[in-house]
Order: structure tokens, then sequence, then C-alpha cells
């Protein structure tokens, strides 16, 4: 899922995940000797980890789907606009000043429709991935929150977020796959709704070029 993960409440915490009581890393007293017990540290992408649950997958079938008509007018929006620009281009010597005219000031209302409605898709698109996020994410937590504890992390870092820490994590050290097993073991998908495999998020087009000015004769 091609999601945009800027999410600020959720995963603001998760640069260091997550900080066992330190019952659980406490030094033992035996004979006044005392043995520290060893710090257990994992690293966790928290990006394919929301694209990997079933319910990620799910989520991003649906927006697909629900972005997709809007998508299909852009891209229409700019084959206009591309149609106008080819036929100043081959007209350049044939067409008539008015019509050159005419031509400009059409493209250039499709460039701002173009424009206008582009950064509209973007501002829905992103507020819809937000919501995603902000949803798994929650319950995501309380499954990590969960597995560290019960095998003993003292913390989890997030190699995924921006300016992470982490320059290396070993791959026994990777817990990613055991978060998104358990995670959808604890939150199944509905039935007679099947996760479908993860499809990319619709990219609103980019916005074409204004036509080329009139020629100067």
């Amino acid at each position: 899922m091609n999601v945009n993960l800027r999410s600020k409440g959720t995963w603001a915490a998760l640069t260091i995940i997550l900080m066992a009581p330190l019952a659980g890393v406490r030094a033992q007293s035996t004979g006044g000797a005392a043995a520290s017990a060893p710090t257990k540290i994992g690293v966790l992408n928290v990006r394919n980890a929301i694209v990997a649950t079933a319910e990620g997958k799910q989520a991003q079938a649906q927006l697909q789907s629900q972005f997709a008509p809007k998508q299909t007018e852009l891209q229409s929006t700019q084959k206009q606009i591309e149609d106008i620009q080819r036929r100043l281009s081959d007209g350049a010597r044939t067409l008539s000043d008015d019509e050159k005219s005419k031509l400009q000031r059409q493209g250039e209302l499709l460039t701002r429709r173009l424009q206008r409605d582009n950064d509209g898709l973007n501002e829905e698109l992103n507020a819809a991935q937000g919501e995603i996020v902000d949803s798994i994410g929650r319950k995501m937590l309380d499954v990590l929150d969960r597995y560290a504890r019960e095998n003993g992390y003292v913390a989890v870092l997030d190699t995924s977020a921006q300016g992470s820490p982490v320059v290396y994590g070993s791959s026994q050290a990777d817990i990613t796959q055991d978060v998104v097993r358990l995670y959808d073991q604890a939150y199944p998908i509905k039935a007679g709704t099947p996760a479908a495999a993860a499809a990319p998020a619709p990219k609103p087009a980019a916005p074409a070029p204004a036509p080329a000015k009139k020629p100067t004769p």
C-alpha cells in the first residue's frame, strides 16, 4: 500500500515503541552478587506491517475503488490538454490567430481545473490514508505491547520512521512478520470480505503544463 504514513499522533511513539517495565530486566541478586539479564531489542518496519495485515490490504483495495472515478476524470482532463497542445503545435502555420487564441484559453482553463481537482484529490486521499493508519496503528500498538512483554523485549525500534536511529538490525531482531501474524489473529477481517491483494494507492495525475503560447509571427 502506497500509503502516506504521516499520522503524527499514533506513530510519534514509535521511534522507541515500547519500554517494558524494569521488572523484566532488573538485576537479580544471588548471595549479594547482581547478575544483569541481557537487553533484548527488536526492530519493526511499521509501514510494511500496516500494509501486510489483512485489514490493511482490504482497506487499500477499498481506497483504490473509491478514488478510481476521480482518477479517471483527471486523466481525461489531462488528455484534453495534451490534445490542445498537439493541435496548437501542428497548426502553428495553418490555424488563424483567433483559432489559436481560442485553443489557448481553453487549454488554460483546463489546466487550472486539473490543478484544482488534483489538489483536492490529494487532500482527500491523504485524509483517508491517515484514518487507516490511525485505525490500524492504535490496535497494532496493543498487539505489539503484548508481544514485547511476552517475549522479553525492552524496546522495539521502527525502522521505517523518518530519521530512524536504526543503522543495522539483524534478521533475528526483526519482528515485523510476527506482529503482522498476531495482528491478523487478533483482528480478523469480517466474513464475506476477504482481504484483497495489496493494490497501489491511486496516484493523482500530475498537472500538465499550460498550452504553448501562440508563436510570434
